[in-house]
């Protein structure tokens, strides 16, 4: 029987072993999708204790602790850090084969070099050794990123967002880039009018520029989009249901907009219209830039009105949504590459009943002008586990080239979630090793070892133009 979390974890055969020690493991980590809180990088922050670095913002823990029978006040609410250490500590031993017990002692030992299993007995010990640990200078946030051979963080941050963070990481040289993501979700979400009209007022305020036409919505939007380029931004991001590629004239833009500005609520095809619009005007934006497009497709979110009420967005109330993804997506990408304004687009879909589906779309649109240009996203949010990374690999492997994949990213809000590369790092090998061993891929390791590097770093810091980032090992 192996060891709970060896040296060789879920890496099952000698070659899967090799690759990942002399090849994978080495290779440093390409963060090109986060929601990192960029103040607390600039502020080098270090973190009171062990709650505060590792439970603070994460929903995934929260959800568990509930199903588990937490009360709401041991996740968000006013028990002590302490206590809710202990309610967090008390129901890891209730997630097995879910990802957060492999997430939970990865993290234990690649940050602290606690090796223990997180239980109510071991509670107290692991909480005070790792929050001793955490006054340490060497367990600053910056050192955390260290810690873990980070090369580059992309953060995500609205077109209203002042990135005075980002300049200032910049101004002081840190050598770790960390740059802004153009995320504009806000400026074309239209379900509320007065909503929308406050963000308007927000984009007048940090633009300088009074809106009272749809022209002028654009000219204000662009102008920000300029500003993040200034500022190193070369990424872009979209979180949707689905995309939107509805038929819509120039004009009927305008009246729509004209609508929503006058304080009136849009319905269901005038919203379709406008995000469509909106839509391509980004895209557009981010071609003439040269910019990386990302889609993340599929979130149903917010299913809890009462607790969305209570607590707001991203804590821990969205699911898997049942969208129809293909014909809109098919759509919206043959528009830009028609009008040959497509850019280089990653495609993250949240319903595993959509990867073949994502596998065999990005293939349409791979026209020879970049390797990989059309990208299948990594597994994301409820597929970024076990099953799904291998799910996701598969797909991508019968239906493309794995080979020219983009790898991982954390999509997390924390700085203890950088292990999620090393498993996914492990599984990518595992793979690998499994067919070598099975006859079904010849024994080459020096070129599937290059292949392997390429996937977890290479084709990233190529795809990005991010070469003049930290070099390799």
């Amino acid at each position: 029987m192996k060891k709970f979390l060896d040296e060789d974890f879920l890496l099952q055969s000698k070659t899967a072993q090799r690759l990942y020690h002399d090849y994978a493991k080495q290779m440093p980590v390409i963060d090109y999708h986060c929601h990192l809180p960029q103040q607390q990088i600039a502020a080098d922050l270090q973190f009171e204790n062990l709650t505060q670095v590792w439970l603070a913002g994460d929903h995934y823990k929260w959800r568990a602790m509930r199903t588990n029978g937490v009360e709401e006040k041991f996740c968000t609410g006013n028990a002590t850090d302490r206590e809710k250490f202990e309610q967090w500590a008390a129901t890891v031993p209730y997630t097995l084969r879910n990802p957060l017990y492999h997430w939970t002692h990865l993290e234990l030992q690649r940050y602290f070099g606690v090796t223990d299993i997180l239980n109510p007995a071991s509670a107290g010990r692991i909480y005070d050794t790792c929050t001793a640990m955490l006054q340490s200078k060497e367990y600053s946030v910056r050192n955390l990123l260290r810690k873990m051979n980070v090369a580059l963080v992309c953060t995500t941050d609205d077109p209203v967002d002042s990135l005075e963070y980002h300049l200032q990481l910049k101004k002081e040289g840190f050598e770790i880039p960390i740059l802004p993501a153009f995320r504009p979700d806000n400026a074309m979400n239209v379900s509320d009018a007065g909503k929308f009209n406050q963000y308007v007022k927000r984009l007048e305020a940090v633009t300088n520029i009074s809106i009272s036409s749809f022209d002028d919505f654009l000219y204000a939007l662009q102008s920000r989009h300029d500003f993040f380029a200034a500022c190193g931004c070369s990424v872009s991001d979209h979180g949707l249901e689905e995309i939107y590629a509805e038929e819509f004239t120039g004009s009927e833009i305008d009246s729509i907009f004209n609508k929503i500005h006058a304080g009136k609520q849009l319905g269901e095809i005038e919203q379709r219209k406008f995000k469509s619009a909106m839509l391509v005007h980004f895209a557009e934006w981010d071609w003439e830039k040269g910019w990386v497009q990302q889609f993340h497709l599929g979130a149903l979110r917010n299913n809890n009105s009462r607790m969305m009420q209570q607590l707001g967005p991203d804590t821990g109330w969205d699911s898997i949504g049942d969208f129809s993804q293909g014909r809109a997506l098919a759509a919206f990408l043959s528009k830009l590459d028609g009008d040959n304004k497509l850019t280089k687009t990653i495609i993250y879909n949240l319903n595993p009943a959509d990867n073949e589906l994502m596998a065999t779309m990005i293939g349409n649109f791979n026209d020879g002008s970049v390797a990989g240009k059309v990208q299948f996203g990594s597994a994301w949010w409820f597929l970024d586990q076990k099953d799904g990374m291998i799910k996701q690999m598969n797909a991508l492997s019968n239906m493309g080239l794995l080979s020219r994949f983009v790898g991982m990213l954390t999509d997390s809000r924390s700085f203890l979630s950088y292990p999620r590369h090393e498993y996914f790092r492990r599984l990518l090998c595992n793979l690998f090793g499994d067919e070598i061993e099975n006859g079904e891929l010849p024994n080459d390791i020096e070129w599937t070892g290059k292949i392997v590097q390429d996937i977890c770093y290479r084709n990233a810091q190529q795809y990005f133009g991010w070469k003049s980032i930290t070099p390799e090992g």
